[in-house]
């Protein structure tokens, strides 16, 4: 146990009377602003878009 005391004496040394700081990076709560998706519209129009791509391609190379 007199390891324990040891230890508790060299780190308290250098210690302020309340070693409290404040976060640097704080945590939680904050409000956000809400994600934006992307449209069903532009989904389809990708896939309509790789799809014409894919035509294109057969069309041109057969």
């Amino acid at each position: 146990m007199t390891v324990d005391l040891q230890d508790k004496e060299f780190y308290a040394r250098d210690r302020p009377a309340h070693p409290v700081l404040p976060e640097d990076r704080p945590r939680g709560g904050g409000p956000r602003a809400p994600l934006k998706h992307r449209g069903a519209w532009t989904g389809a129009a990708m896939i309509v878009g790789i799809i014409v791509l894919i035509m294109v391609g057969v069309a041109l190379f057969p």
